[in-house]
Parts: C-alpha cells; structure tokens; sequence
C-alpha cells in the first residue's frame, strides 16, 4: 500500500540519513549494540518523575536475569497491591537494554498509574532462541510468585514491549494461556514481530524500508534463530500458535512504513476473531522504531498516553 510519512517523521527520517550512521547489518554485534544505545540521547524526551526506580535481579536456571522496576508517585489499587506491567525491550533480540528503553518504561509507569518491571533477556547471537524466551517466561513467573514483595496485584498483570519485545509479550502471553507462567491480565504489542517467514506484503514494499530495513529484518533474524526451522516454532512466531482463543486483552499498535506492518495487523485481526477483546491504533505515517522518540515525533507521546489510559481500563 501507499505509505506517506507525516512531516515530523520524514524530517526524522531525513536526519539519520544525513547522519549517515552505517546500517547494523554492516557491523559486528558490539559496534551494533553501542550505535543503538547511543542513538538514544538524541531521540528520548525527558522522563517524568517517579517515586522509585531500583534494579532487580531475578533467579533463573543459567544464573540470574537482570531486571528495573518503576514505581510511579501515582498508583492504582490500594497500597502495596498496584497493577504491574511486564515489559521487554525491542531491538531484534540482538540489541538494546534496559538503558535504551528507560524513559519508555517511566513515561508508561507514569500514565498507566501502575508499576513496570523491564526484563534484560539475554541477547542473540550469544544466546540464541528460545534463551530469550526463557528468560521472558522465568522473569514473569518470578514476578508473579513474588507480587507481595514487590507492591504488585499478580491478578492484574500484563505484558507489553515493542518490536522483538511485542513478539515475547505475545509468547509470554500464549504460554501463560497454555499453563506455562502465570495468568496475564492484557498484552501490549507495539508494532510486534509475530511471524519469522517475512512473507507479508509490507516486508518487500520500498515504502516500508525505513530505519528498520528488509537486510537489518534479515540480519536480526540470522543471528536469533538457530536455523529456518526455529520460524515455524510458536516461541519464535506466535503467529504460527494453532488458535490465538483465550489470551488477555490486547492493545495492537504498527505503523504505516514499517516491515512488521502487515503481520502486526493481521494478528490483531486473528485475535479479533478468535473473541479476544482488541484495541488496534494505526498510524499511516509512522515508521518502525518511532515509538521510543518522544524528544522529536509527538506521536510517541501521544501513544505512550493512549497505551497508559488503555491499560487503567483493564481495571
């Protein structure tokens, strides 16, 4: 389909272009990870305050996943039993951290009125499928168990992360239903990866190759999964799950000039007919990534509004 970015984003779009940062897939994985982390201080707004951040380690077969917890000054549900949302960065399971998504998870902390675990999953390639699987299910089933201690209601926990971390929401998700974690109130899926065969018309369109291009789609799948077999797996593409019935409420963002479009949208649209309750948001003239731009696209804060007022309405 068409696509024609709005003014903010096409001047956005025009500014890392003039920047001529090389393409992840042209360098190592460490060069990758510090140009993504970098890439922040340009792009994040200021945070709001909260009442309390603190790092966490949480147990888990390998050794320990790191993890932050967010607590804002406002909170929902009595006191020392807020509503908690679990959330997993983006970045391709190669890149990011907790660091590269700090101020999206205080800004959601902030509107949402609840309490935000991040998880640092480990990353590929050193850590291939499902390792980040693992640590999504471990850290939410450790959450969980140990609501009490942290001020969390674990009756009212959700997931949510963007782009990889969409694709392990919607696993934690599908697990939890199947008996595997704990039951999950809702998932938040910004512009999530949810289907490894690439085949949908979004990831061949010129259009959609923007920031997140076809060869980087490529690149973070080549270092992810152990081999094309792994894309048929569940765990690696939720779309592939034999029925999408009886999972949490949904919140399902994607963006007009982004490869993960069509099969955003269409899971939003199987999980619609499957009776699940869906709240979709599509923003023609966004592009992949956009969401962790408040400093310089509106339109990140404005979703990052509508996602909090969305999860204060699952009670």
């Amino acid at each position: 389909m068409p696509v024609v970015l709005d003014p903010d984003a096409a001047a956005v779009y025009k500014a890392f272009q003039d920047a001529a940062r090389p393409p992840y897939e042209t360098l190592t994985v460490p060069e990758a990870r510090a140009s993504f982390s970098q890439a922040r201080f340009a792009t994040d707004p200021e945070p709001p305050q909260l009442e309390r951040v603190a790092q966490l380690s949480i147990p888990a077969q390998h050794g320990t996943i790191p993890a932050r917890i967010y607590v804002p000054r406002k909170l929902r549900g009595p006191a020392g039993s807020a509503p908690a949302l679990m959330f997993f960065h983006g970045g391709g399971w190669v890149v990011g951290d907790l660091d590269s998504h700090d101020v999206v998870c205080r800004k959601l902390a902030d509107e949402g009125e609840l309490v935000v675990v991040s998880v640092d999953y480990r990353l590929a390639p050193e850590h291939k499928f499902p390792a980040a699987v693992d640590d999504a299910i471990a850290a939410t089933t450790w959450v969980a168990a140990n609501a009490n201690a942290l001020g969390i209601d674990a009756s009212h926990l959700s997931v949510g992360g963007d782009s990889a971390g969409g694709n392990l929401a919607a696993v934690v998700a599908l697990a939890a239903r199947d008996g595997n974690g704990p039951a999950i109130a809702g998932q938040v899926l910004i512009y999530p990866a949810v289907d490894f065969a690439t085949t949908h018309g979004s990831h061949s369109e010129p259009e959609t190759s923007v920031l997140l291009t076809h060869s980087i789609v490529r690149w973070f799948r080549n270092h992810y999964l152990n081999g094309p077999a792994d894309a048929d797996d569940w765990r690696a593409s939720p779309a592939r799950a034999t029925t999408l019935a009886g999972l949490p409420p949904a919140y399902v963002l994607t963006a007009g000039a982004d490869p993960l479009r069509d099969e955003g949208d269409e899971y939003a649209a199987r999980m619609k007919q499957a009776g699940v309750p869906v709240a979709t948001k599509h923003l023609p003239g966004q592009f992949h990534g956009f969401f962790t731009m408040g400093k310089l696209l509106r339109e990140a804060n404005v979703a990052a509004s509508e996602i909090g007022a969305w999860l204060k309405g699952l009670g």
